[in-house]
């Protein structure tokens, strides 16, 4: 049977493509701890497991493509129970050395899981639906894991702004609107959420718009790590290391603000989707 790459921060997959194998190293474009990053790309890391957090209270958790697991300990702290993995067991690796005798870490597809059916209340996928090669299988697969009334947390960039540049390893990236498309064949009802507005940028970023747009749409716009950390510097200014795990007190929280799903969204960075599953089923 092939099996799939399901994380944003994986090392080295196989996919089909064209009836063909491809190998792609992804350890060109990853994040891990000590990796410089701006100041935002903190911001994005720490309010996506805090706003995730207050949804985890007394439940039993479940984060799919978890890479190194810089939010782990956030969901620990509040959560019933927390397993979590990744396809990778490269990348897997970095989080079993973090949370060595804290946590429960699989190796695993998000689009085929190794957990029971109606045997857990929150499942993550942060990041990381752009890479799924057959996104319907991880809802089917949210569908039949979660009891009923549970819950699935999505966090992606947004596509739908005007200087949006994919990843070059994505299969297909989501709007609020594909979202919704996408989820409630499932039996999912969902609320979305924008953070980061693109009014509230800082100056520089909001100058060079125009600049990115225009990489984007010649192609010039790098494609890997080193590739990107100067472009970074320009737009983002100031790095830091990334952290090998964050705490709830990491950072400042800003709660992310109710959006529709009803036309496409212009005007935050980030899309955050909770989706409650519906289906009565049986526990």
């Amino acid at each position: 049977m092939t099996r799939f790459w399901s994380g944003a921060r994986n090392s080295t997959y196989n996919v089909r493509l064209a009836g063909e194998f491809m190998q792609t190293d992804f350890r060109t474009v990853t994040e891990l701890a000590s990796a410089p990053i701006s100041l935002e790309q903190l911001d994005r890391l720490v309010n996506r497991y805090r706003w995730a957090a207050s949804y985890c209270g007394g439940k039993d958790v479940v984060e799919a493509a978890c890479g190194a697991g810089p939010g782990l300990g956030v969901l620990a702290a509040v959560a019933h129970s927390v397993e979590a993995g990744d396809y990778s067991p490269t990348i897997l690796e970095f989080a079993r050395r973090q949370y060595a005798g804290r946590l429960e870490l699989h190796e695993f597809d998000a689009q085929e899981m190794p957990f029971a059916d109606h045997s857990k209340d929150v499942i993550l996928l942060f990041e990381a639906i752009y890479y799924l090669p057959q996104p319907e299988r991880f809802l089917s697969e949210c569908a039949r894991v979660l009891r009923p009334g549970g819950t699935v947390l999505l966090a992606t960039a947004n596509k739908d702004l005007w200087d949006f540049h994919p990843s070059p390893f994505s299969h297909r990236y989501f709007g609020v609107c594909e979202l919704r498309a996408l989820f409630e064949p499932h039996g999912f009802q969902c609320d979305f959420f924008g953070f980061q507005s693109v009014d509230r940028s800082p100056l520089r970023q909001r100058l060079l718009r125009p600049v990115k747009r225009a990489a984007v749409m010649s192609g010039l716009m790098p494609k890997t790590m080193s590739g990107k950390r100067w472009l970074k510097r320009i737009v983002f200014g100031k790095e830091i290391p990334m952290p090998a795990e964050i705490t709830a007190t990491s950072g400042t929280y800003v709660a992310p603000q109710p959006i529709s799903a009803a036309e496409p969204n212009r005007m935050y960075k980030v899309i955050y989707c909770a989706a409650r599953n519906t289906h009565r089923g049986s526990n």
